[in-house]
């Protein structure tokens, strides 16, 4: 199918290309770094973002709700919320 947009340069700000599911690891590090993530079922999220050096944790996110952040690592303890999505 033809991509009127494949000439466009990628950035932060342009729609994701290649989402994933996430799914929350204490030790492992996503396999590609997002542009967000979209949380699916509302709750806790524990990163670490791509310049960060401690894990900071998003609460209280509803359903269908986006997190604008460029993370590196999702966390399993302390992560709540489900049906993650990698905006990537």
């Amino acid at each position: 199918m033809p991509d009127k947009f494949q000439n466009n340069a990628d950035s932060a700000s342009a729609p994701a290309t290649a989402p994933f599911a996430i799914v929350p690891d204490d030790a492992t590090p996503l396999p590609h770094v997002p542009k967000g993530i979209y949380v699916g079922t509302g709750g806790t999220i524990t990163l670490r973002g791509i310049g960060g050096t401690e894990d900071v944790t998003y609460r209280n996110l509803p359903d269908a709700s986006y997190v604008a952040v460029r993370a590196h690592y999702v966390r399993a303890t302390g992560t709540t919320a489900a049906n993650l999505i990698a905006e990537a």
